[in-house]
């Protein structure tokens, strides 16, 4: 078969309303075949990338054979790509997570500690497996990179968009002046909308994210 450049998604989020992924997005607006579309993602603050630390992330593609091409590409000694082709898995850790920063964002807000960050982030591993599973995504992924890996570093670290949202709503601020105020994107506040619409569709228990849509 003829080599088609893939395109590379680096984008995390799940649509408002249709409760697409970024590459079933980018599959319908490009008219593009899904096996063509590469997702590259996992625990790596742009900040720290740009100075070189040690970042591991996944390249995943349902062609397994192009998921490995973009980790050849994109790996060097300290960035290291790992390949896979659960698409959907990849893409639910790396959306659903941001809404779990949101609620460590608050958590630290309000003043708790370590005991209850450590309750919130298992159990918001929890509910992320839940969703996933559900559209047939790999349990396993989520263990990995995507999935434990880019929560761990979503909701702890001070670089996070997400967990910084949540702390300003923790101390009281409203939620409008926090995105008015902000220059970034904290794609948890969009994403609580989506990920309550898949578990009104597909009757999911998914207390932590039902909560911070609430809020």
């Amino acid at each position: 078969d003829e080599w088609v450049k893939p395109v590379v998604s680096v984008s995390k989020g799940i649509e408002n309303n249709t409760g697409m992924r970024m590459s079933e997005v980018i599959s319908e607006t490009l008219h593009l075949d899904i096996d063509n579309i590469v997702i590259l993602s996992g625990p790596s603050h742009a900040e720290e990338v740009g100075q070189k630390y040690p970042t591991t992330v996944v390249a995943a593609c349902t062609d397994i054979e192009r998921a490995r091409k973009v980790q050849k590409i994109f790996s060097n000694k300290y960035f290291r790509v790992y390949s896979g082709n659960d698409v959907i898995g990849v893409e639910i850790g790396g959306s659903a997570k941001n809404v779990i920063a949101l609620a460590a964002g608050i958590c630290n807000g309000l003043g708790y500690g370590d005991n209850t960050m450590a309750a919130l982030v298992t159990r918001g591993l929890e509910e992320i497996v839940r969703l996933g599973t559900v559209l047939r995504a790999e349990r396993s992924t989520f263990a990995g990179l995507s999935g434990m890996g880019d929560l761990v570093v979503t909701a702890f670290s001070p670089h996070s968009r997400n967990r910084q949202v949540g702390e300003r709503i923790g101390r009281g601020e409203k939620i409008s002046d926090i995105l008015n105020s902000m220059e970034m994107v904290a794609e948890g506040v969009e994403t609580a909308q989506s990920i309550h619409g898949l578990t009104k569709k597909h009757h999911i228990e998914m207390p932590i994210c039902e909560q911070i849509y609430k809020v």
